[in-house]
C-alpha cells in the first residue's frame, strides 16, 4: 500500500496509546505530482525497522508536509471560520511528519503522515504506555524515535495549529 497516505493521530490517554486514521488517501491526491509521489515511495521502501522516518531531500520536505498540512487543515477548516467570527474555539499545536513503519507486528506498510501533539512529543512519558492493541507497541518505539529526531532534524516534521 505504499501508494497510500494515512494520516494518523497519536494521543496518550489515561495512560493508554491511542492510534486514530484522520484522513486515508491515495498519494497522488495529497501530493498532486507524479514525480513526487515517485520519490516518495522510494523514500518509503528504503525505511528500516530502526529508522521509519522517510528520507528525502532536505529542501524538499516543506513541499510535502505542506501538502499533508492542507489536507489536515481541510478537516478542521470549520473551526477557522469560527475562530475568524469570533464564535469559542479550542486549538493545539501539532507536529506532522512522513513515516513508513516496518518494524514488530505491522501489518500493512504504508506511508503515514503521524500526527501528534507537539507538548506530548516533547515530553512523552518515560513509562511505556498500555497499548489498546499488542501491535501499537512499535508505534510507542516509533514515537520515542521521532521524539529524538525531531531536536536532530527538524526541517524534518511540520508545525500545525488545530482550531475546533
Amino acid at each position: 500500500f505504499y501508494d497510500r497516505v494515512n494520516v494518523s493521530l497519536n494521543a496518550i490517554r489515561d495512560g493508554t496509546l491511542m492510534i486514530r486514521t484522520i484522513a486515508e488517501e491515495n498519494c497522488l491526491e495529497v501530493f498532486l505530482n507524479s514525480a513526487a509521489v515517485a520519490a516518495l515511495i522510494d523514500a518509503a521502501r528504503h525505511t528500516s525497522p530502526d529508522d521509519p522516518l522517510l528520507e528525502l531531500r532536505e529542501q524538499d520536505y516543506w513541499f510535502y508536509l505542506n501538502s499533508v498540512l492542507n489536507k489536515v487543515a481541510e478537516q478542521f477548516a470549520e473551526g477557522q471560520i469560527r475562530r475568524d467570527m469570533g464564535l469559542p474555539v479550542t486549538t493545539g499545536r501539532y507536529l506532522i511528519c512522513l513515516t513508513c513503519e516496518s518494524a514488530g507486528e505491522v501489518r500493512t506498510r504504508k506511508i503515514r503522515a503521524m500526527l501528534i501533539q507537539k507538548s506530548l512529543l516533547l515530553n512523552l512519558p518515560n513509562e511505556e504506555p498500555k497499548y489498546e492493541n499488542p501491535t501499537h507497541a512499535t508505534r510507542w518505539k516509533t514515537l520515542k524515535y521521532l521524539a529524538a529526531q525531531y531536536q536532530k532534524t527538524p526541517y524534518k516534521f511540520r508545525e500545525v495549529e488545530i482550531c475546533i
